[in-house]
């Protein structure tokens, strides 16, 4: 399976000219809603890219909208894309937009409007589907599944690879009460180690006694240590990429952060030597 490699940064604007200036980073990845194929900006011609979705609604009962997949394709294509992510969750329903990534309810008929769903999309992808599972306040009080046999079961209907955010893991295990590394540990075996495309690792916020997945702090200390404990059970360390979505450092504290993750992740620091270029 093709797809990215080493340490990554999730590209955006406000940061964008620090990224370009990082050598050695390995892949970018860009909010497919946020770009227009017909204008990339040329940052993003300089590096591998993951087109990663947030408003396709794979969990949607009514099937996804049709300009969106086509949209999503079509930046995949601009960018020359080594490989597409959305995530396990919808956005909209009965013709209302949530605004947000909602979670589904761990279901086999779930399990059947993703199956689906996931297939409609690739029918237009020329590079492989990652699905991510979401940060999610809640569950559904009708589960038939826990999180990681839902996710192998989803893995095996589809063969779609897992986009596996560490500080998900994190932030959904804490505010249940639970062990983070002991889901991560029952995440990781229930999938085969080749199902794990790349990693997302942030930073987030408590409010009113819940952790929130904000994307606007560092990466906190005990997220690093979980990504090198979820390194350590694979074969090969998996990509890993920084999502920053608001209060960003300076490009000093950017680097630093991107070689923490490095480091944590069994990467060469991105800030070494090579050029990071396609």
């Amino acid at each position: 399976m093709t797809g990215p490699r080493g340490t990554g940064a999730g590209w955006r604007g406000a940061i964008a000219a620090v990224l370009d200036d990082v050598p050695g980073l390995g892949f970018h990845e860009v909010i497919a809603e946020s770009i227009r194929p017909d204008a990339v900006p040329e940052p993003l011609r300089r590096r591998d890219v993951v087109v990663h979705g947030v408003r396709l609604s794979l969990g949607s009962a009514g099937g996804v909208e049709p300009a969106r997949v086509a949209h999503l394709a079509a930046s995949a294509a601009a960018t020359d894309a080594v490989l597409v992510s959305e995530h396990v969750a919808f956005v909209r329903a009965g013709g209302l937009e949530a605004g947000h990534l909602l979670p589904l309810p761990r279901t086999r008929e779930a399990l059947d409007v993703l199956a689906a769903n996931v297939a409609r999309t690739r029918a237009e992808l020329d590079v492989p589907l990652a699905l991510e599972p979401i940060a999610a306040l809640i569950d559904w009080p009708d589960d038939e599944y826990g999180e990681a046999e839902f996710l192998a079961r989803l893995h095996g209907r589809t063969g779609a690879p897992l986009l596996l955010d560490v500080a998900n893991v994190h932030v959904n295990a804490l505010n249940r009460g639970r062990d983070p590394r002991a889901e991560m540990d029952a995440l990781l075996a229930a999938l085969p180690p080749e199902a794990i495309a790349y990693c997302h690792v942030a930073g987030g916020a408590e409010h009113d006694g819940l952790l929130h997945d904000t994307h606007t702090d560092p990466v906190p200390d005990a997220v690093l240590a979980l990504l090198a404990h979820t390194v350590a059970q694979l074969p090969t360390p998996p990509p890993v990429m920084l999502e920053r979505d608001g209060r960003y450092p300076p490009a000093g504290e950017l680097r630093a952060e991107l070689a923490a993750i490095a480091a944590a992740a069994g990467h060469p620091a991105p800030c070494g030597a090579g050029s990071g270029a396609r």
